[in-house]
């Protein structure tokens, strides 16, 4: 970003040129996609196109270019089909067809499932596939080579190397990465980039600073949970995007202790059950372990053996939920046409980080609730990348903007890297070698003071804090719950929704022992150390023998 160089490294650009720039024309911030131009030399290459619309990209053309039907890149790469980083595509095909489009084989294969609104016979195979592992030369002096980064079958970094008479240069671009396997992608892998002699890294940074539980402790947290609502006679409702997270739900219901030789019908509905569909044509790209599994029996569809996964077709609708089921389908569905009356009742689990909308009331009792199962890396994976590449910029692309703060504010990186965080249409200049002079980190500490009135203590805080656009949720009901760690005191906002789980169960329980009335259980997990619970997700209706009342003393 121009606000991050030095004056000195400024003049030096200004005067002599830079060989690398980004230009961000999207870093999906909010609701809009990732696209950036990176331009190296005389090259200029567009990486990911999750643009809603594409007239942006006209911006980014010097005046002496537009309006003359030159594309805006020399060539375009893409590092994965989801749609906010490749809805973009099939505008920008018909506005520029002569515009080359590259991506990994399987990529080729899934970007279609971006536009199942339209005639697929009308949509021409415009990407072209590229090798893994393997350098193409594209211009004279650049070079670009793809590297599987986990999260989505087809999903890639991207190595850019630009090579001159003075010295070559080097950038990789992540897309959405996970270091971890999941059930049907292999992580990333750090030995492959190692040693890369990287001069600038364009990374990802969902999730902030945020820490997560090993990907396994997560898929069993969220089975337990599956499974306690089928033995309570509810059915579940799994909303999730058409590709990635669908079939990885699908994969864990169909290979976990918890469901294999259950008499459960599992249902899937809508694009997810395309997707569906486009993985078992790509089987010999998913990792060996998933192979072997489909030589036994089928990856997907199963009538035969249980848990049976169908695809729920029109005539199964007045049946499903009138007994516990499972059922996945679309994150823009409207799910209200599986609560019906006389079905359920309804637990709805919605994935963190992804923005699904639900209705207050169904005809149907339902019951909302939440679960991780990460899809990218957390934030010591993200920083445990960087130090493994050592580049000497750092570009932080793909989150909330408080979210990249935080990343972008740690101070073991400030240190080591020139770190960059730009937003959309601002020029990010990548000086190598020049003297550069790191930016202050933003603020992310609030001084405040703490009251002790008899029985009641006030913490006040500067009205500055409000700025953050967390902040809103934080405060939203103006209700909080505080939690030692160590030797720090913790604050909580609760949300409206645990509050109304709270009023319509944890309250009315108050003559059964259990975890809903067990004064260690806050947000529903469990925060007393003795119980073997201690920091999992519990139900309410849970019990284990460490539990104690809300009146018991301390």
């Amino acid at each position: 970003m121009r606000d991050n160089l030095s004056a000195s490294s400024r003049v030096d650009a200004a005067e002599g040129g830079t060989e690398l720039e980004c230009f961000p024309y999207s870093v999906q911030h909010y609701d809009e996609g990732v696209c950036l131009l990176v331009k190296m030399g005389p090259h200029r290459i567009l990486l990911d196109c999750g643009l809603e619309d594409i007239s942006s990209l006209a911006k980014g053309l010097t005046k002496s270019v537009r309006g003359t039907g030159l594309p805006p890149a020399d060539f375009v790469l893409i590092s994965h089909a989801h749609p906010d980083h490749a809805r973009g595509l099939l505008a920008l095909h018909k506005a520029f067809p002569k515009l080359p489009i590259y991506g990994s084989e399987v990529t080729s294969k899934l970007l279609p499932l971006n536009w199942l609104d339209q005639d697929p016979e009308k949509i021409s195979e415009f990407c072209h596939a590229l090798p893994l592992r393997s350098p193409v030369e594209f211009q004279d002096g650049l070079v670009a080579e793809l590297f599987p980064s986990g999260h989505l079958p087809g999903a890639v970094a991207i190595l850019l190397t630009y090579t001159t008479k003075q010295r070559t240069y080097k950038l990789l671009y992540t897309g959405d990465f996970f270091l971890s396997n999941s059930r049907l992608v292999e992580g990333l892998r750090l030995e492959e980039l190692r040693g890369l002699d990287l001069d600038v890294l364009i990374i990802e940074g969902s999730y902030g600073t945020s820490r997560h539980p090993h990907r396994r402790n997560q898929e069993n947290q969220l089975a337990e949970r599956i499974n306690r609502a089928i033995a309570d006679h509810c059915s579940v409702i799994l909303p999730t995007p058409a590709l990635g997270l669908g079939q990885e739900l699908l994969m864990l219901l169909r290979s976990h202790h918890h469901f294999t030789g259950r008499d459960i019908d599992i249902w899937v509905d809508g694009a997810v059950a395309t997707g569906c569909d486009a993985y078992l044509e790509l089987l010999p790209h998913l990792p060996p372990s998933v192979q072997n599994f489909a030589r036994h029996q089928p990856l997907f569809w199963d009538e035969r053996v249980r848990p049976r996964v169908r695809r729920l077709q029109a005539e199964h609708r007045p049946t499903v939920g009138k007994s516990p089921c499972i059922v996945l389908t679309d994150s823009t569905d409207d799910l209200g046409k599986h609560c019906q009356l006389d079905t359920g009742p309804w637990l709805i689990l919605l994935p963190e980080k992804i923005d699904i909308k639900v209705n207050k009331e169904y005809l149907a009792p339902t019951t909302v609730e939440s679960y991780l199962l990460a899809q990218h890396s957390d934030g010591p994976g993200t920083t445990q990348l960087i130090h493994n590449l050592r580049p000497q910029h750092v570009i932080f692309v793909h989150g909330s903007p408080a979210y990249l703060a935080d990343l972008t504010s740690l101070e073991e990186l400030q240190n080591r890297y020139h770190v960059h965080s730009p937003a959309a249409d601002i020029l990010v200049e990548l000086p190598i070698g020049d003297t550069f002079l790191q930016p202050a980190a933003p603020e992310t500490n609030y001084e405040g003071e703490l009251t002790e009135l008899g029985t009641v203590i006030t913490i006040t805080l500067a009205d500055v804090i409000t700025t953050d656009p967390r902040w809103r949720q934080f405060a939203d009901t103006g209700l909080i719950e505080a939690r030692w760690q160590g030797e720090e005191l913790v604050l909580r906002g609760l949300s409206q929704r645990e509050l109304l789980n709270q009023n319509s169960d944890r309250y009315t329980w108050t003559d059964v022992d259990c975890c809903g009335t067990c004064r260690h259980q806050r947000g529903q997990r469990c925060w007393n150390p003795a119980s073997p619970l201690y920091n999992f997700k519990v139900t309410l209706e849970g019990y284990c023998p460490a539990f104690e009342g809300l009146n018991d003393s301390q």
